[in-house]
C-alpha cells in the first residue's frame, strides 16, 4: 500500500515538473499584467465597467501571429481603437457556433475605429486552428499561444477555464465588456458601437 501512495505521489511531482519545465521555454505570447482587476458580481456571464474613468486597463499583449509566421500579433497594433478580444479553441463546441457573428460584427464595426484580436489556446497542432480560422472565414488576426500565457494580461483574478471569453476594450483599452459565453452579433454589436462612440 505505501509503495502504491509513493509511486502515485513520484508520479505527480513527475508531472509537474514537466509542466513547469514547458512553461519556462519558448518563444510563446508575451504579456504582463495591467490594472484591471476582474470581478464578476453573482456570477454573471455579462459583465460592464462603467463609468469610463473607473476602467482598469489590460496588460501588454502579443504573440505569435497564429496565420503568419514569424510575425507578431499585438496589442499595440490598434492604438486609438476599440478592440474586441476573443478568447478561443478549435477543440470548443461554442467558439465554432459564434466564430461567424464575431466576424458579422467586425466587418459591420471596422470603419467605426473597432478592431477584433483573437487568442488560440490550448491548440497544440496549430495546422488545426488555422484551418478553423480558413473554414470559419474568420478574416482578424489571432495570437496563437497554446500554453495560454497571454491571459496573464488579461487581469487579476481573470477566469482562465471559462472558453470562449469576450472582452471588448476602450479606445484606451480599459475593459468596458466582459462576455463569459458564447455571443450573437445581436449581443455583442450594440455594446461595441456603444464603445466605440465614447468620446
Amino acid at each position: 500500500m505505501k509503495r502504491g501512495r509513493f509511486a502515485g505521489v513520484a508520479a505527480v511531482v513527475c508531472t509537474a515538473a514537466l509542466l513547469l519545465s514547458a512553461c519556462a521555454s519558448g518563444d510563446d505570447a508575451v504579456a504582463q499584467g495591467g490594472t484591471f482587476d476582474f470581478v464578476s458580481p453573482g456570477g454573471k456571464t455579462e459583465i460592464f465597467y462603467d463609468p469610463p474613468a473607473d476602467r482598469g486597463a489590460i496588460g501588454t499583449l502579443s504573440g505569435p501571429d497564429l496565420m503568419d509566421e514569424g510575425t507578431t500579433a499585438s496589442l499595440d497594433d490598434f492604438t486609438g481603437e476599440v478592440v474586441v478580444v476573443n478568447v478561443w479553441g478549435q477543440w470548443c463546441a461554442p467558439c465554432r457556433s459564434e466564430a461567424s457573428h464575431l466576424e458579422q460584427v467586425y466587418e459591420e464595426t471596422k470603419d467605426q475605429g473597432v478592431a477584433f484580436l483573437g487568442i488560440n489556446v490550448r491548440d497544440n497542432q496549430q495546422d488545426k486552428a488555422q484551418d478553423f480560422v480558413i473554414d470559419n472565414n474568420v478574416s482578424y488576426p489571432s495570437i496563437y499561444d497554446p500554453a495560454m500565457r497571454t491571459l496573464i494580461a488579461l487581469g487579476r483574478n481573470y477566469p482562465t477555464s471559462v472558453v470562449p471569453t469576450t472582452m471588448v476594450l476602450d479606445r484606451e483599452h480599459r475593459v468596458a465588456a466582459v462576455f463569459l459565453k458564447e455571443l450573437l452579433a445581436e449581443d455583442l454589436k450594440p455594446v461595441v458601437e456603444r464603445v466605440a462612440q465614447e468620446s
